[in-house]
């Protein structure tokens, strides 16, 4: 685009857009174009700007993104001061506040505003014909800070006033507020960065702490909006005469304004609308902790005047605190669905926001460090909403003499296994997944989903009331279910939920459902070895680690086995995937439940071999490299396989040794000191071990020139009568196949079933080759001979 007037024009047009677009999102909450549409339209605007500095203007909305940091804030005098509310605690308070109003102004039954209290950061913003040029906190009500850079970066803050009518200045009040969704999206990224970010106490905080930070660049960053209010200095125009018409003229501007604003007459409708508003509280998507009642007409606004610095015209009648003091007794560790193991802190009962809390979440071990929390403590606990009561901060000049900080256990209260927390991970888990109660739900679903067991008819409820009427304590239980189990359990389950179906009073139990439950649990016994690894639920295996280590590996004795290093071999597995393997198969009762899954009938259909590429990593350098060992390179681990080629070198090796074989003496120091610690000597007698099984495993060198299909692609299309697509896929696999989605020049052959469709055609087009499923049956039967690449004689 080279002609400017073109280029001016289409500048002016996205702006126009997306400043319609955030008035839709903030204000109306009706958007109508997607976030990732908006996105490309902004990325649009920023590179026409910069191509064109001349095109730039202070209202367009790429000035939302931060500007550099500033050194100070200069302070800003309000025009008219930025005033405080009188509070009212109880519904006799209120109808005093109505008794005066109604007595200065002469008049009964007075119309009110009524308004949430918002939770955030009271500011001011200015606008001069239209266009925003001053934003300021409240302070001390007559001077505040001059944070305009900030208030830029906050999308619902318009930076140019829509419509017309509006006043040469006008001066508008409201709250800056952080969302809940925002706060708790944030707090969990935080807790997720290993101490890069810093988690907020609370939505106000977040929301005052942002509006504060000298680089505009930190509070984009952070999820802020705004409500508007009120009116300060108002020059060069004409307003509503109420003030809720001037709240709705507010938002004809652009600005937002909360939606749950409304009219109330009398103390009566006031208190209405604050037990209505007080229902809602715990389901809004931002803080409030009260509501707000205003005298409607401005001119009798006028006419009440103030007191001190306090309107009579208004009042907040405030909910009952959400924070309260109170003293843990106790910390323990919860252990989840998922095994995340959570520290809870007990608490001194207390009632907060009208709830008596005795237990508050503490998130993680970092967050307990963090806040330094300890059994003995005064603590304050916030609860927002729905969301699990939570400790804040400690109130270190209560803290008792003698106490200790805490750390997390090392196994599981529930089954003893051991808790892990994987290298970068913010969470610690309980490591066995098959045997611990707690996750028994969540283990035995995962077990029979289709991708894993495929167990159809298992869901959820069943799962728990097998688990509570004791049928099934791990996966492995459920194949030692019969028929009478599967009945008796669901009388047991009627009978507990209160329910007597027609067939249980007349003495019988329809079957059909459990007769096909048990079918399924039967199918599903002869598997893959993919399909079984991936159903065990390893932290971090999804169905591709799964299938990599069963193509690798290819046999459940030696992968149950393995020391963590040696996981490392396969492409795509990095130390935190590897270290979550290990742990899982390092849990004896996780090792039970596999032997238990065999000894009733699990049969794996596809063993093979390891792979002979496992063949470069298995020897001693390599295995070393593996270990992880600080310093301790490729190339310095050839060194010291070199200088110590057996184990008891290895383990005995002194520094004179290690140096005079070529080692950098800090690498030597760093490998003996690796070395002393016991656990690391039984790795590294493990590691050598587990990759002698594995070479002794490794079919012989000519035996293993090349798997019958390696290198070959292949695609699947239509439906096969024998193999479902995913048996056919891992068969495929097992013998060296990449088995794509799409046709092209590079496929080797096509396997076509029922009701194929443009896979076909396109095979057909490129003149590639066309297995039917006889043909494809035949070869994985035979195991064995590759077919041939010319693709004209095998064409079908």
């Amino acid at each position: 685009m080279n002609d400017p007037a073109a280029v001016a024009d289409r500048a002016a047009a996205l702006r126009a857009r997306l400043e319609d677009a955030n008035y839709r999102y903030h204000v109306l909450d009706d958007p109508d174009i997607a976030d990732s549409e908006y996105d490309r339209l902004m990325r649009e605007l920023e590179a026409l700007e910069a191509a064109h500095p001349e095109l730039v203007t202070p209202d367009s909305p790429t000035r939302h993104v931060g500007a550099a940091p500033s050194r100070e804030f200069a302070p800003v005098r309000h025009p008219i001061p930025m005033l405080s509310l009188a509070n009212a605690f109880s519904a006799a308070e209120v109808e005093d506040f109505e008794r005066k109003v109604e007595e200065r102004l002469g008049l009964r039954d007075p119309l009110f505003s009524v308004e949430p209290k918002f939770d955030g950061l009271a500011i001011s913003l200015r606008y001069e014909d239209g266009h925003f040029v001053q934003g300021a906190t409240r302070g001390d009500g007559e001077r505040g800070e001059d944070v305009t850079a900030n208030l830029r970066t906050i999308k619902a803050i318009p930076l140019r006033l829509r419509g017309r009518g509006w006043p040469r200045v006008l001066e508008v009040r409201g709250e800056v507020y952080m969302p809940r969704a925002g706060f708790e999206a944030w707090n969990e990224r935080a807790r997720a960065s290993g101490g890069t970010l810093k988690p907020l106490a609370n939505p106000r905080n977040g929301a005052a702490g942002s509006l504060r930070q000298l680089d505009p660049r930190v509070t984009a960053q952070r999820p802020l909006a705004f409500f508007a209010y009120a009116l300060g200095e108002v020059a060069g125009g004409a307003l509503p005469r109420s003030h809720s018409a001037m709240l709705r003229q507010l938002r004809e501007w652009g600005l937002p304004v909360c939606p749950l604003v409304a009219t109330a007459h009398g103390a009566g409708g006031c208190l209405d609308y604050y037990a209505r508003i007080g229902a809602q509280r715990d389901g809004l998507p931002f803080d409030i902790d009260g509501v707000v009642y205003k005298v409607d007409d401005l001119a009798a606004q006028d006419r009440l005047g103030f007191v001190g610095r306090t309107p009579r015209w208004a009042i907040a009648h405030k909910f009952p605190a959400q924070e309260q003091q109170t003293r843990v007794e106790a910390i323990d560790v919860q252990i989840g669905r998922t095994g995340a193991a959570t520290p809870t802190a007990r608490l001194a009962p207390v009632q907060v926001g009208g709830v008596t809390v005795t237990n508050a979440t503490l998130h993680n071990a970092d967050q307990v460090t963090r806040l330094d929390v300890r059994v003995g403590d005064t603590v304050i606990v916030r609860r927002a909403g729905d969301v699990i009561p939570e400790v804040v901060r400690v109130v270190p000049e209560l803290r008792p003499a003698h106490t200790h900080a805490w750390r997390m256990p090392s196994h599981c209260p529930i089954c003893g296994s051991a808790i892990v927390r994987e290298e970068g991970e913010a969470v610690a888990r309980c490591s066995g997944e098959l045997v611990c109660a707690a996750q028994r739900t969540q283990s035995v679903f995962h077990f029979a989903t289709r991708r894993a067991m495929d167990i159809d008819g298992l869901g959820e409820r069943y799962i728990e009331d097998l688990g509570e009427f004791g049928y099934v304590r791990a996966v492995s239980d459920l194949y030692k279910l019969s028929l009478d189990d599967l009945l008796d359990m669901k009388r047991r389950a009627d009978a507990r939920d209160g329910t007597t179906p027609e067939t249980v009073k007349a003495g019988k139990v329809a079957t059909k459902w459990a007769e096909n439950l048990i079918e399924a649990i039967d199918r599903s016994r002869r598997t893959t070895l993919a399909r079984f690894l991936y159903a065990l639920g390893i932290s971090q295996v999804g169905e591709a680690t799964a299938k990599a280590l069963a193509n690798w590996f290819g046999q459940l004795a030696l992968i149950r086995h393995l020391p963590w290093p040696l996981f490392k071999l396969v492409p795509d597995v990095g130390s935190e995937v590897a270290r979550a393997i290990g742990a899982f198969f390092a849990q004896r009762g996780n090792q039970q439940v596999i032997d238990e899954l065999l000894a009733r009938g699990v049969d794996l259909g596809d063993l093979h071999a390891p792979s002979p590429k496992l063949r470069g990593g298995l020897d001693l350098p390599s295995v070393l490299a593996c270990l992880e060992v600080p310093r301790l390179t490729a190339v310095r681990a050839q060194v010291l396989a070199a200088a110590c080629p057996q184990l008891h070198d290895l383990l005995e090796a002194d520094q004179h040794r290690l140096v005079a074989a070529g080692l950098p003496v800090e690498v030597a120091d760093a490998w003996l000191a690796w070395r002393a610690e016991p656990a690391h000597r039984q790795l590294l007698r493990d590691a050598v071990a587990a990759a002698a099984r594995l070479q002794q495993a490794l079919p012989d060198v000519a035996a293993a020139a090349s798997l019958p299909l390696d290198g070959r692609t292949v695609v699947l299309t239509g439906t096969l009568a024998t193999l479902t697509r995913d048996e056919a896929k891992a068969r495929l696999e097992a013998l060296g196949a990449k088995v794509a989605g799409s046709v092209s020049k590079k496929t080797d052959f096509v396997v076509a079933g029922e009701a194929a469709g443009s896979k076909l055609d396109k095979a057909r087009e490129l003149g590639v080759a066309i297995w039917d499923e006889a043909r494809l049956l035949a070869f994985l039967g035979a195991d064995g001979t590759a077919p041939s690449r010319d693709h004209d004689d095998d064409q079908t």
